[in-house]
């Protein structure tokens, strides 16, 4: 299969060359690597001619052409005719050296794959269940491993809001549990949707599906949303092979208080545009979580070092929460 490469970068020159340098020992090199750069200044430019790698194209945009969606539509337009699969990856992940190998490996294992996703090892503790052990309500087990619970999902659990699907699926009230809780057993899991941070596509796809400008700027959840829509025309795995580090660079994110915001109505344009008719149940549920996602969040300004942080972003998901009432997204 023929593999191309699309990072889509904003002002995380360093973290961009640490993730080429990852690039370079991987047992499968991408055919073609497409750089598609919204920095306002040069830095990336510079340090990719300071560096040089192989199959590497450099496409800057401008001004107007910023933002993740955006980009990575560019991304998808530069990629050559006669390419199989579109791989995407943050600027500020680090490959381990098969990812691209246990990643194509995957289409070949399962034809019917219309996208592949990989996976981040450096976020959670896992640990294997030994024979008789039990988890605890402030654990959750999957799949024969167990890790801790965040005190979001303790507090679900015991109003009754847990989700009732597995990992990578989204329930019909929406706030299920992400890929982060599929355990790193090397398997290959079905799901519905997967992290923009490290996913891959058939580029057939392009034919019907772009990513959506909706989410303009940053992007949160946009993976969500396009890999939900994929999902209904065909399947989507996690394969826990094909491995990589996220290390979350602070340069290029909005504060927090943007971010609390773009937390409420952005999941909730996600919900909606899979969920068009949500029941009564379903309505009440969603709004349940996220007002008790506001008040864990407000807690830590109590709980945490980073208290103005909490602040702002409970602000934030206070204000998106209320936005709601009298202006909610334009479903596309």
């Amino acid at each position: 299969m023929k593999n191309t490469l699309i990072i889509c970068t904003y002002k995380r020159a360093q973290s961009l060359l640490q993730l080429l340098q990852s690039v370079t020992v991987q047992t499968c090199y991408p055919d073609t690597i497409i750089i598609v750069d919204g920095s306002p200044d040069n830095k990336t430019e510079i340090i990719l001619q300071e560096n040089k790698f192989r199959n590497l194209k450099y496409h800057k945009v401008a001004p107007e052409e910023r933002g993740l969606t955006k980009q990575r539509n560019i991304g998808i337009n530069l990629t050559d005719s006669d390419s199989d699969i579109i791989c995407f990856l943050d600027d500020d992940t680090i490959l381990e050296i098969a990812y691209f190998e246990e990643l194509l490996k995957t289409y070949m294992l399962y034809p019917d794959a219309k996208g592949v996703g990989g996976y981040i090892t450096n976020e959670v503790k896992w640990q294997q269940n030994t024979p008789g052990y039990s988890a605890t309500p402030k654990e959750f087990e999957y799949d024969g491993w167990v890790r801790s619970e965040g005190s979001r999902f303790v507090l679900r659990k015991k109003l009754g809001l847990d989700t009732d699907v597995p990992p990578g699926f989204l329930p019909k009230f929406s706030h299920g549990r992400s890929i982060g809780f599929l355990p790193p057993s090397g398997k290959i899991y079905p799901v519905t949707h997967l992290i923009g941070a490290a996913f891959s596509f058939k580029k057939e796809i392009f034919q019907n599906f772009h990513f959506s400008e909706y989410f303009d700027g940053y992007g949160l959840y946009e993976d969500a949303d396009f890999c939900l829509r994929v999902a209904k025309t065909g399947k989507l795995y996690v394969n826990t092979k094909a491995r990589l580090e996220h290390h979350h660079d602070a340069s290029g994110r909005p504060n927090q208080y943007n971010y609390g915001k773009m937390v409420v109505r952005n999941g909730w344009y996600v919900w909606r545009v899979e969920n068009e008719k949500p029941s009564f149940k379903d309505k009440l549920k969603w709004h349940l979580i996220t007002l008790l996602l506001i008040v864990v969040r407000f807690t830590n300004i109590f709980t945490t070092d980073k208290k103005k942080e909490a602040y702002t972003e409970t602000t934030g998901r206070m204000v998106g929460w209320f936005s709601l009432l009298f202006n909610k997204p334009r479903l596309k």
